[in-house]
């Protein structure tokens, strides 16, 4: 879990209505039920129609991702890749198929079973390689609908505005009923914009930087097995990997 990332949302949360508060406003009057449909539900729509079937499925699996950590256990695949380049030397390849069978991550495992197999290097190097840029453009694609939701919410919001004004005219005659009414209309566009700046938008950049940490791991798993292939020193190994460290948040 990533706790940064709960906490910035919270922190957003607190200084607006916070503020908000302290000038005297009431929070029940920020919530409304028809501009909060009309905002989400009407970005939602125009991102659906905009993005392809699977990017936009792939968009919804990602979510989750906003709030873990990426790859935090760097450091523990640092020391696995050490022990394969040792178990490789002493008793060859065919000896880290239960370090594979172990493996949980998809890449990782099949990036081991090229080297048990016998994969040449440069096969091996440029199936992972391609597998990295095909996932990660894939991935890519899926996280441009959360910027496309904050760029379409703060208009959609100003189109639930107009549409609640048109509904507080109608009590033109009322003048109390016509100023709760503008009140509550310009709501929508507040909830375009926060959505858009406070969710949206910073969804959407942790998910690019997310998919930024997944790459460079992978090309640490890359590096290390093809320097397991070499049968370079395992110390070596280390040592060359140690320049991953800035990927481990």
């Amino acid at each position: 879990m990533d706790k940064l990332a709960f906490a910035g949302v919270v922190v957003a949360l607190v200084a607006i209505f916070g503020g908000y508060a302290l000038e005297g406003g009431g929070i029940s009057a920020l919530f409304n039920l028809p501009a909060l449909i009309i905002v989400f539900g009407g970005s939602i729509g125009a991102v659906m129609l905009q993005t392809p079937k699977q990017d936009f499925i792939n968009g919804v699996k990602l979510f989750p991702k906003i709030w873990s950590d990426p790859h935090s256990d760097v450091e523990e695949y640092q020391e696995k890749i050490k022990k394969w380049a040792e178990t490789s030397r002493q008793k060859g390849f065919l000896s880290l198929e239960p370090h594979a069978a172990l493996e949980d991550d998809p890449f990782v495992k099949k990036a081991l079973m090229m080297l048990i197999d016998g994969a040449e290097d440069d096969v091996l190097k440029e199936s992972l390689i391609l597998e990295i840029e095909l996932d990660s453009e894939k991935k890519l694609r899926a996280a441009n609908i959360y910027e496309a939701l904050g760029g379409y919410s703060p208009t959609i919001g100003i189109l639930g505005a107009v549409l609640g004004l048109i509904q507080a005219m109608t009590n033109i005659n009322d003048p109390a009923l016509l100023g709760q009414g503008i009140a509550t209309a310009f709501v929508a566009t507040i909830y375009g914009v926060a959505a858009a700046n406070l969710l949206f938008i910073p969804f959407g950049e942790k998910l690019k930087a997310q998919i930024d940490i997944e790459i460079l791991f992978r090309e640490m798993i890359v590096n290390g097995v093809l320097s397991t292939s070499n049968g370079d020193n395992p110390q070596m190994i280390a040592k060359k990997l140690s320049a991953y460290h800035p990927v481990n948040p």
